[in-house]
């Protein structure tokens, strides 16, 4: 497979990068890592006429802390983004997360966490060869009016596996959308579409600049499976935030549930979490409760499109979230 012909542009600054986004608009890509991109493409997934490159753009690439929070250039490195402390202390499940992306080499020299959070949504009936998806009716993501994940559904249902987007949304997290002459803040839960098509609340000239991570004074975890441990999405996977009471320590006073592979975006559960609000670190039935609920919530999003029966992945929602409600629950009563 041939990657097609395009146009290459690598601005040496944002303000140039962001002057040859407003230029090409549609037409136009950015090239981070390309560990996605390049795959498309390489597919027939993808036809860009211009790529434009964050190369050379180490501005980008950074981890810093303030009186607030966290703030996480988009083209840091997956590899500097588990080797942080900070992180590892205050941002556990986005470490845990980032540690199950790829193999390590993509960690190192390829993967950036930018690149992660806007990866496409992914389905087997779609990311295959031109040659593959020639033998059939383009499906709702191709053009067409077809859905081989959901018979009859009249919108694409294809699936976000983004690790990291999972892990944010369980933090909090906030992304800045950078565009010539304007930047705007969007919450991560809010920068998902309900379209598997276009998923991405992002207009084509806007470029995704920095993560940013709220203090919030609790304990967060991670845990997903995948077929294995290193090169494969995940088929499900669990993010949580427990904050203790501020006067009674061993109490939760706020939770934050994310499932995510399980649909079109990464889904935060709001009512799993607010029913944890008050009951001890150490009520584990409260936590299986929970995970229950937020199984039985996920998977009415849940299709038959990213390996593994559809059966088998709504049924081990629960032990993702179990498992991670427990790990942040018991690093909160050290």
């Amino acid at each position: 497979m041939r990657l097609p012909r395009f146009d290459y542009f690598g601005p040496d600054t944002l303000d140039a990068a962001l002057e040859l986004l407003a230029t090409h608009k549609e037409e136009a890509k950015i090239l981070a890592g390309g560990t996605d991109l390049l795959v498309r493409m390489k597919k027939g997934l993808l036809n860009p006429k211009v790529l434009i490159s964050l190369k050379a753009l180490n501005g980008l690439s950074y981890i810093k802390k303030d009186d607030e929070g966290i703030k996480i250039g988009a083209r840091t490195p997956l590899a500097d983004i588990i080797s942080s402390d900070l992180i590892q202390i205050q941002a556990t499940a986005l470490s845990q997360a980032c540690e199950k992306i790829g193999a390590v080499t993509l960690q190192h020299y390829r993967g950036t966490i930018g690149g992660n959070i806007l990866q496409d949504n992914r389905c087997h009936h779609y990311n295959q060869s031109k040659f593959h998806r020639s033998g059939r009716q383009a499906c709702h993501k191709e053009g067409g009016k077809i859905c081989y994940a959901r018979d009859e559904s009249d919108r694409c249902n294809s699936t976000c596996q983004s690790d990291g987007a999972t892990a944010l949304m369980a933090l909090g997290a906030k992304i800045i959308l950078a565009s010539a002459g304007h930047e705007r803040t969007v919450d991560l839960e809010n920068f998902y579409t309900t379209d598997g098509i276009m998923p991405f609340a992002m207009e084509p000239h806007e470029l995704l600049k920095e993560i940013f991570i709220p203090f919030q004074g609790g304990q967060s975890a991670y845990h997903r499976l995948a077929f294995r441990s290193a090169i494969d999405y995940p088929i499900v996977c669990a993010g949580v935030l427990l904050t203790p009471s501020l006067t009674q320590k061993d109490e939760i006073e706020g939770a934050r549930i994310v499932v995510g592979a399980m649909g079109r975006s990464p889904l935060f559960l709001a009512g799993e979490s607010a029913g944890l609000k008050g009951k001890k670190f150490t009520d584990f039935a409260a936590f299986q409760t929970a995970a229950d609920a937020a199984m039985n919530s996920a998977a009415t999003f849940a299709v038959h499109n990213v390996g593994g029966t559809l059966e088998y992945r709504r049924a081990m929602v629960s032990p993702m979230v179990f498992r991670a409600l427990k790990e942040a629950a018991q690093a909160a009563d050290r």
